[in-house]
């Protein structure tokens, strides 16, 4: 791997040496590497996806009070994933993709311990608060005495070891920010591949393994963590990777971690507010009964599907962008953001027109009832047509936190909830009933969609990135160290 400096097509100075696949991400085309980055990744989303409803099918054998125990739980575990992966791993991937772009690999090394101690202390808060508030939050939800002794036996195991899911997700993200996609798509599937016999095995006590019921689920569950931490760990530690950690923990510093907060704690609450937007908008379809909320709810899983597919394309996004940013390549960052979210646009847009043109094609592979049928096409013919926005913006926003400026995405997030459910509730208490709700829930996509697409093209997503300029180079290029480091403040 020859360490030979090149010229800076962004800033005409020379770079310093790094390896390959660094380089490969400030030179290599931008649309053939960032489909190779964003396929494996897709299909992490879609094996953790599969895992999911895999354990409920098996779950659901065990009768619905198991059932409904998984669907109590199934939420704040989906939170703790967003929080640990979208949020934290977020930080964590702008941080390391930024780092290695300036040439200090050395430093990119250390972050992968300070992202470990962060995510070790993480974890440890997350079952503290868990375990001991999570009954009382599932009987709030609506758990029976039966469903609530299941949602706390599968409760116990899962957030007992909550550690090991901020581990797994921090140490992916480390390594999606060197641009190595290939590996956690590779050890996801490989988990998989365990988990589907693993899990029915413990539940219902299969050959040599244990009868544990809806725990075994769990329990499967955490060994998946587990393992795939394991190998992330020796993965990073014995150096066949881009970084190079230090074997003992060396002197932590407050600088580091607080570089991944910054990003991480405001990318966090990003993430939650899609989940709360869809959650209260729920509430106000309610009004007009169950089979109103089952059609919302049935339509609205189309939406959650869009997020892991602009996640696959978003990460790789990130990566470029921290990575070009780094190095000081703010118009590679620019077309590498422009291109990235105009194929997450066409992609997402295409899938609404589809649902909207064709709602039963979608509506039909989860019932038949007419009442949940009408609703969840009027929500499909309504909202679908604005996915595009969606999905626009939220590629928008994985750049955004490449850059390690995530305070314009915040706001756009934000601004889309305040406008999809104060619409709703106007809508509701003015009579303009489910069709109203609809086009509340619409206009908030639209929204979030040109607040990043104006933050980005005015350059207040970017630093010093010509506003109106997709390829220029910037005239006053920065050292990619502290100046990046520092102004890329939200």
């Amino acid at each position: 791997m020859p360490d030979v400096a090149d010229t800076d097509t962004a800033g005409d100075r020379e770079r310093p040496a790094m390896d390959i696949r660094t380089r490969r991400l400030l030179e290599a085309p931008l649309m053939p590497t960032l489909a190779r980055m964003a396929v494996p990744n897709i299909l992490v989303m879609m094996v953790q996806t599969s895992i999911g409803l895999i354990e409920t099918y098996y779950v659901a054998s065990l009768g619905t009070d198991a059932l409904a125990g998984i669907a109590l739980v199934f939420p704040v575990v989906m939170l703790v994933q967003m929080l640990s992966a979208g949020g934290m791993g977020g930080g964590i991937q702008s941080a390391v993709s930024r780092t290695l772009g300036a040439g200090r690999q050395a430093d990119a090394g250390e972050l992968a311990w300070h992202a470990s101690v962060l995510a070790l202390g993480l974890g440890i808060a997350t079952s503290l608060l868990a375990l001991p508030l999570g009954p009382a939050l599932y009987a709030l939800m609506g758990g029976t005495p039966s469903s609530l002794a299941a949602a706390t036996a599968y409760a116990q195991v899962v957030f007992g070891g909550a550690v090991l899911i901020w581990l797994f997700n921090a140490l992916s993200a480390v390594i999606r920010g060197t641009g190595n996609m290939a590996l956690p798509a590779i050890v996801s599937c490989a988990g998989a591949v365990v988990l589907i016999p693993l899990s029915p095995a413990l539940i219902f006590g299969w050959g040599p393994f244990p009868e544990l019921g809806v725990a075994g689920g769990g329990v499967a569950f955490a060994a998946y963590y587990a393992i795939g931490t394991a190998v992330f760990a020796v993965y990073l530690w014995s150096g066949r990777g881009v970084l190079r950690p230090s074997p003992r923990l060396p002197r932590l510093a407050w600088a580091p971690s607080r570089e991944i907060l910054r990003i991480g704690v405001l990318s966090g609450i990003a993430s939650m507010t899609s989940n709360l937007t869809v959650i209260a908008a729920t509430g106000f379809v309610g009004t007009a009964g169950p089979a109103a909320v089952a059609g919302y709810g049935t339509g609205a899983r189309l939406e959650y599907l869009l997020v892991p597919l602009v996640f696959g394309l978003g990460s790789p996004i990130a990566a470029l962008v921290g990575t070009a940013l780094g190095a000081g390549a703010h118009a590679r960052a620019w077309r590498a953001a422009l291109t990235g979210a105009v194929v997450a646009g066409v992609l997402t847009e295409a899938i609404g027109l589809a649902a909207a043109l064709h709602p039963t094609a979608w509506l039909g592979l989860f019932g038949d009832d007419p009442a949940m049928l009408a609703t969840g096409a009027l929500y499909l013919r309504l909202a679908g047509p604005f996915y595009g926005f969606f999905g626009f913006g939220l590629a928008l926003y994985f750049a955004a936190q490449g850059a390690g400026r995530v305070g314009w995405p915040l706001a756009a997030s934000l601004l889309r909830m305040a406008v999809a459910l104060g619409g709703a509730w106007m809508a509701i208490a003015l009579g303009f009933g489910l069709t109203g709700t609809f086009l509340a829930v619409a206009a908030g996509f639209v929204v979030m969609g040109l607040v990043n697409g104006a933050s980005f093209a005015s350059g207040r997503m970017f630093p010093d990135t010509p506003a109106g300029e997709s390829g220029a180079a910037p005239s006053n290029p920065v050292h990619p160290v502290g100046a990046v480091a520092g102004r890329l403040s939200p």
